[in-house]
C-alpha cells in the first residue's frame, strides 16, 4: 500500500487523486455559469485549485523516490526540443483556431459558454483556469501519477500504450462533441506524453500543455 508498486493502492489513490480533479472542474463550471462573476466565486476557486495543486505536488514528488532516472539533465538542456515543440503546440492551434474562424471546425464548449457570458472577468478566469490550472492538474494525472501506477516497465510496448492511453484520457477528459476537436486532443496528449517520457521530467508536458492552453483562450 505504501508504494506505486501496490496495485490496490494504485487504484486508490489514483481515484483520490480523480476526484480531487473533478471537484476543480465542478467549481470552474460553477463560476464561468455565473454571470456575472463575484469575488466569492473567485476565493472558492482560488482556494479549491491551490489545495488539489498543492496536493497533486506533494504526492508526486513524494513518489519520485521510487524511481531510478535514466536521464539525469535538466528539461531545459533539451532547448532545441523545447523550441520544436513549442512551434508545433502553437501553429496546431492557430490552424485549429483559423478553421473554426471560417466555420471549418466547431467550437468548444467553453467558446460557446463565453459567448453566452462575455465579458472582461470572464475572459481573464477563463485563462487562469482553463489555459493555467486544468492543464497541470491534467498532466499531473493522466501523465505524471499514471505513468507511474501503470506503465512503469522500461519497454518500447509500454511507452506505446502509455502515450496512447494519456492522449485518449486527455482528450475524455478536454470531451468535445465534434469528432476531429476530439482527434487534435487525443493527438496533443500523446504528444505530451512523449515529451515526459523523452526527457524524464513532467515539467515539459505542463509546459506545453499550459502553452496549449493560453494560446487557446487567447485565440478565443
Amino acid at each position: 500500500m505504501n508504494t506505486p508498486a501496490s496495485r490496490q493502492g494504485n487504484i486508490i489513490r489514483y481515484f483520490v487523486y480523480f476526484i480531487s480533479y473533478l471537484m476543480v472542474v465542478g467549481v470552474i463550471k460553477l463560476v464561468t455559469a455565473n454571470s456575472p462573476i463575484h469575488i466569492w466565486d473567485l476565493i472558492l476557486f482560488a482556494t479549491i485549485s491551490l489545495m488539489v495543486s498543492l496536493f497533486f505536488v506533494y504526492r508526486f514528488n513524494r513518489e519520485q523516490r521510487f524511481f531510478d532516472r535514466s536521464f539525469g539533465g535538466s528539461w531545459l538542456s533539451n532547448f532545441g526540443l523545447i523550441i520544436g515543440l513549442t512551434a508545433v503546440v502553437t501553429v496546431l492551434r492557430i490552424s485549429v483556431s483559423w478553421l473554426q474562424s471560417y466555420g471549418r471546425l466547431k467550437l468548444y464548449n467553453f467558446q460557446i459558454a463565453y459567448l453566452h457570458h462575455e465579458a472582461s472577468l470572464t475572459y481573464w478566469f477563463l485563462l487562469a483556469a482553463i489555459g493555467i490550472v486544468l492543464p497541470i492538474l491534467q498532466e499531473f494525472l493522466i501523465t505524471g501519477f499514471l505513468f507511474n501506477y501503470a506503465f512503469r516497465s522500461n519497454t518500447v510496448l509500454t511507452a506505446i500504450l502509455g502515450i496512447l492511453t494519456s492522449g485518449i484520457l486527455f482528450g475524455l477528459l478536454n470531451w468535445q462533441s465534434s469528432l476531429p476537436l476530439l482527434v487534435i486532443n487525443i493527438v496533443l496528449g500523446g504528444l505530451f506524453a512523449w515529451s515526459y517520457l523523452y526527457t524524464q521530467t513532467l515539467w515539459m508536458p505542463i509546459y506545453l500543455a499550459v502553452l496549449n492552453g493560453i494560446i487557446l483562450i487567447i485565440m478565443t
